[in-house]
């Protein structure tokens, strides 16, 4: 039979508290946190029995169970809000963040101090006195290291978070080893930092400079992450401290960084532009303290704070995919935050909501924050509202580890046990280290100017290498000797690297243990004068055209869909194919040979305007079925995701998917093309710019659908004119094609190149099921992508030529055609860039003597006449567009009719 309690003398908040979680104990013991569990367990079944009369049971009054349950109350509340109270500002104190975690708080006084609670047991001690559990959840919970893992609703994580906590954190114990391997690299951190400042004086290098123990931080997540079975760690970071992390952790060697700081003409660079050295990546092989061998990668990456981690974090995704079979433990992603960048930058957020998606999960990454309690010159107050910089970690109920960088073996402890946690429960976990910035912004900056007090402080105050010193020595466990000769071997090998460099002596780069790029090759200038070939045998497309229209015996999907089928099913067999079968055959063909296809975006499984059906669904299960993954036994993986409502981190994702493998075509589409403008920094930072600043080719694919149609100003142009002015030396492809089989050879052309370049791709609308635009089977097979395609219907020397891209070109023809205007020719301009020249100057030569024009339906300061303007081949060009406008397109259907029909009439008119 049930005990009962009798809460009658309880305040009325603890009454319905406690009554409701016992209820809820009583019908679902799972239905109340594990604590509680525990609680109602210690009481209900222990030997002394539970009554209604105001006493309960064998000399236990209810005042007694009333104390009882406020200390329990007063132990969850430094579970859950100690963090408040811990020790973790090296530089000031820390703010009253209210934590009313005190006796009074929970209707205890000091009369209760020597008492003895059975609630002791909860904590590990037994029974014990209240003074006993406070000391004990003190030394714990408000130490150098604070803790919060209560916000998650997972009891697993709870569990694990508080028992390794209360089994491990009270007294950190380190074995003699780890302690000189952590002042090891407190010396390489500080002696790397003095030895630039003294080289190169006056230099930036955005020095990490009162955040040195990052450099132990990193080390042990790496040991200790190899020690649980990771091979590969993939870090993205901003600028801080990137040149100590490079040489101190990566194992970049100290001559390429020397020789960086030395400096380096675009010749040396083989033509490249180049980045500043504190953005440029490397990859190493290194040994871990138990010899194990693991690869670790810094990504490049731009001034944009942030930016980089979707990057590295689609890095991950792949090589989880092609290397390790989806074993997320094979691969750890690092990402290092700046405390105002963490709390600032929304791709943080976007990039957290994606880590919990199928299509995005890489097993949790772990978050390090290298915290300086300032943005450039922006205060605490000034740069967030929540308490914490990491705060934001809470929407995915992230575990959060606070830790003050002046204890290096908390900091230590603290990723360590965050390595734990990430292997065990392949989710994000967050280490905040808070630390200082002993210099400005960068090393010539003055940050007395608007910080004096901090900065008063900051120059009185010991490196974290001297403290930790200071405390070995104290403790005997390191002699003063032993400290000196560690030091000083480090410079002698610092002095003899520099010495290295300015003979011009550097060691040959090491490569990454990967070979997917081998056998890749940096374009050249006549790669791109003609096109590859890039035909299917008919058997082939036969082949897939059967899977891609065909659904499993005993099926049910919609019926829309199911006509989708048949449709495409019967025009492949008319030979009259549409935009969705170009572009599901050259995917299949591509999977056919051998190559993955990832897909993402919003919407793209069935595609925005209802096109492509890439899965159909059953309509009782909702079972999905993909025909692309049916075609043959050994064809590449498939992978086409649905994205979330993100553009920005989702577009950084794929493009780090895409750095990793050259193999895989790699695609993101907008659900309409001017959404990409919010991933703008990413196209500018790393799309169109990462081949030339750090030599690192990407084949992705953007898909922006685009057109002219009355849609209004926000869908109608994928704003091509941006993509355009971002277009020099080869570095994209932007490409607007306006048949199926155009597309077919386009797509096939990003996997048959030895090299791999971004496509931009204006993709139509209205064209997906316009008849006139279709294609031959004949076309797949023997043809290839077209650069340029000349109008086939002139019977004489026109007097005319309309050099047009994209569905423009349909209405242009059929005035041609309903006019009868043989003396005017249309040519199609399917790509802008790199600008086929030499094509053009053949067909010029051809129509020599007639009037050329160049007719857009895009406003004249947007589209392609700025860009083509940049080229001696249109100097003779006449334009013909809608006028120069703020916005894309109007918002009015019969003003954009009279628009569009002016444009076209103009080009006719004689």
């Amino acid at each position: 039979m049930s005990k009962t309690f009798d809460f009658s003398h309880l305040s009325s908040s603890d009454i319905t508290f406690i009554d409701s979680l016992y209820e809820n104990y009583r019908s679902n013991p799972e239905s109340v946190d594990e604590s509680w569990q525990r609680f109602f367990q210690g009481f209900e079944f222990s030997s002394v029995g539970f009554g209604t009369s105001g006493s309960t049971g064998e000399g236990i009054s209810d005042a007694k169970l009333r104390s009882e349950f406020n200390v329990f109350r007063l132990i969850q509340s430094f579970r859950t809000r100690g963090h408040l109270l811990s020790d973790t500002n090296p530089i000031r104190p820390r703010r009253d963040r209210k934590a009313r975690i005190s006796l009074e708080e929970y209707g205890l006084s000091d009369s209760d101090r020597s008492s003895v609670f059975q609630c002791g047991e909860f904590v590990g001690l037994g029974p014990a006195t209240l003074d006993q559990i406070l000391d004990h959840l003190k030394a714990i919970y408000c130490g150098k290291i604070g803790f919060q893992y209560m916000h998650s609703n997972n009891t697993d994580v709870r569990r694990f978070m508080r028992e390794r906590i209360e089994a491990t954190a009270k007294k950190i114990e380190m074995p003699l080893d780890k302690k000189k391997r952590i002042l090891q690299k407190l010396n390489e951190a500080n002696v790397f930092e003095n030895f630039l400042q003294t080289k190169y004086v006056g230099q930036k290098r955005f020095s990490l400079e009162g955040g040195e123990t990052t450099i132990p931080a990193l080390d042990a997540i790496i040991n200790k992450g190899a020690e649980l079975g990771a091979k590969e760690f993939v870090i993205g970071m901003a600028h801080r401290g990137r040149l100590n992390i490079l040489a101190n952790t990566v194992g970049k060697t100290y001559e390429y960084i020397f020789s960086e700081f030395e400096g380096g003409s675009k010749e040396e660079l083989g033509g490249y532009t180049g980045d500043v050295k504190y953005h440029m990546g490397f990859t190493s092989t290194l040994k871990t303290m138990s010899q194990k061998e693991v690869h670790v990668k810094l990504l490049p990456n731009p001034s944009h704070l942030e930016t980089v981690a979707p990057v590295a974090i689609g890095y991950c995704r792949a090589l989880e995919d092609l290397h390790y079979e989806g074993d997320q433990s094979k691969v750890i992603p690092i990402i290092i935050h700046g405390d105002a960048a963490v709390a600032g930058q929304g791709v943080v957020y976007e990039t957290l909501q994606m880590s919990k998606l199928k299509g995005y999960a890489v097993g949790g990454s772990i978050h390090f924050i290298i915290n300086n309690q300032i943005g450039f010159t922006t205060d605490i107050e000034d740069a967030r509202s929540s308490h914490y910089c990491v705060s934001v970690a809470k929407t995915v109920e992230a575990p959060i580890i606070q830790v003050n960088g002046d204890d290096p073996e908390a900091v230590v402890y603290a990723v360590e046990l965050a390595v734990e946690f990430r292997q065990k429960f392949k989710e994000d976990i967050f280490i905040d280290m808070v630390c200082y910035r002993k210099h400005g912004h960068n090393e010539g900056d003055e940050p007395r100017y608007t910080q004096p007090t901090l900065y008063g402080l900051i120059a009185k105050h010991k490196n974290p290498r001297e403290l930790y010193l200071d405390q070995l020595l104290a403790s005997g466990k390191i002699e003063t000797a032993l400290a000196n000769e560690m030091t000083e071997a480090f410079k002698q090998l610092l002095s003899d690297r520099f010495n290295n460099v300015r003979q011009k002596e550097i060691p040959e780069r090491a490569r990454g243990p990967h070979k997917d790029w081998e056998g890749m090759e940096y374009s050249k200038e006549n790669s791109f004068d003609a096109s590859p070939a890039t035909g299917v045998s008919l058997a082939n497309l036969d082949l897939i055209a059967k899977a891609i229209n065909t659904v499993p015996t005993g099926m049910e999907i919609v019926k829309k869909a199911q006509k989708v089928l048949d449709d495409r099913a019967a025009l492949y067999t008319n030979d009259k194919l549409d935009w969705a079968l170009g572009e599901l055959l050259a995917y299949g063909s591509l999977l056919n040979e051998g190559h993955p296809l990832r897909f993402t975006g919003q919407d793209v499984i069935r595609g925005t305007f209802s096109h492509r059906q890439a899965k159909v669904f059953d309509e009782r299960t909702n079972e999905s079925f993909c025909g692309l993954e049916t075609i043959s036994p050994n064809q590449g993986q498939v992978s086409i995701y649905n994205s979330l409502l993100s553009e920005y981190a989702v577009l950084g994702f794929e493009f780090g998917y895409s750095w990793a493998t050259p193999k895989t075509l790699t695609i993101w589409e907008a659900q309409f093309g001017d959404f990409s403008n919010g991933a703008q920094i990413m196209i500018d930072q790393y799309i169109t710019s990462s081949e030339v600043k750090w030599q690192r080719m990407s084949g992705l694919v953007m898909l922006l659908p685009h057109g002219h149609e009355g849609a209004g100003p926000e869908h109608s142009s994928a704003r091509p004119e941006r993509f355009l002015q971002l277009a020099a030396d080869n570095n994209i492809v932007v490409a607007n094609a306006s048949t199926p089989a155009n597309m077919f050879h386009l797509l096939r052309r990003q996997m048959k190149w030895n090299f791999r370049k971004p496509a931009i791709v204006l993709t139509p609308k209205s064209l997906l099921r316009d008849p006139r635009c279709s294609s031959t089977r004949d076309e797949l097979v023997n043809g290839k992508f077209q650069e340029l395609i000349d109008d086939p219907n002139t019977a004489k020397k026109p007097s005319r030529v309309i050099f047009c891209t994209g569905k423009v070109y349909y209405e242009l023809y059929d005035k041609k055609i309903s006019d009868k205007r043989d003396d005017i020719a249309i040519v199609r301009l399917e790509q802008l860039h790199p600008l086929p020249e030499k094509q053009l100057t053949k067909i010029l030569e051809k129509y020599k003597g007639a009037e050329i024009f160049w007719l857009q339906e895009e406003p004249k300061n947007q589209g392609y006449w700025t860009y083509l303007l940049r080229f001696d081949v249109f100097r003779d060009f006449k334009l013909i567009s809608r006028k120069s406008s703020a916005s894309p397109a109007t918002g009015f259907s019969n003003v954009h009719k009279k628009e569009q029909a002016d444009i076209i009439a103009k080009a006719f008119s004689k």
